[in-house]
């Protein structure tokens, strides 16, 4: 249970920090905006260092998943059973609700509006949108998937922080077309208490993260080292 309680606990933290910050610098309406870029940097390091801050926090714990397309990833790829795969989904989605749950309550006293929710950003359709999630959710799922392999003993040690910087640089690479989820309950959360487009668009960033990251764990049994298997 403990495992189960740790993902909750850095979902909600990942959550809280991340769309906190882009709530703060609006970056949820503005990211669209190349003349923002401070705001798109700054969320994209809030996101990246809450993953190396819960990384070095709980991966002794749970591994630190806290990303159902990774825990996806991590099942595919034979890495954990079926019975906590599903259990360790169910506690990230509950703790991106408890994130978005104070992160509202926060930004609704502070007369701040919107809870960091994800979007198709301006001019970008939905299947582009789709096609951004799930291509960016593919590279960061791989690397997690190679930073932690056993076989990687150079890398495993600083596993945290390989697993961190990728987040950012998937942010950086990614926040004009969606926002950036590459994680469905991140998404989840701040949608349920925004709202409107947010919840109807939704879907997009919970099918494309998991299609991601199950190409991600495709990918990774071709290229995966054979004594590693």
């Amino acid at each position: 249970m403990k495992k189960y309680l740790a993902e909750m606990f850095g979902t909600l933290v990942l959550v809280l920090m991340g769309c906190g910050v882009a709530v703060s610098l609006n970056c949820t309406s503005n990211c669209a905006d190349v003349a923002n870029a401070g705001t798109v940097i700054g969320t994209a390091l809030a996101f990246g260092l809450s993953v190396v801050a819960m990384a070095y926090t709980i991966g002794g714990i749970s591994g630190c998943h806290i990303n159902p397309a990774i825990t996806l990833g991590v099942f595919l790829s034979g890495r954990m059973s079926g019975k906590d795969a599903g259990m360790y989904i169910l506690f990230q989605f509950i703790g991106a609700v408890l994130g978005s749950a104070i992160l509202w309550l926060l930004t609704t006293n502070a007369g701040l509006t919107g809870t960091g929710a994800n979007n198709p950003q301006e001019g970008v359709s939905v299947v582009g949108a789709l096609i951004a999630e799930i291509v960016f959710t593919t590279v960061f799922v791989l690397v997690v998937l190679g930073a932690t392999a056993k076989t990687n003993g150079a890398t495993n040690n600083f596993a945290g922080l390989a697993i961190g910087l990728a987040l950012v640089l998937v942010h950086l690479a990614c926040i004009r077309y969606t926002g950036t989820s590459v994680n469905p309950a991140r998404s989840f959360g701040p949608a349920l208490f925004e709202g409107g487009a947010a919840l109807n668009n939704l879907w997009i960033f919970i099918v494309g993260p998991f299609v991601g990251g199950a190409l991600a764990a495709g990918v990774w049994r071709f290229i995966e080292p054979t004594e590693n298997k």
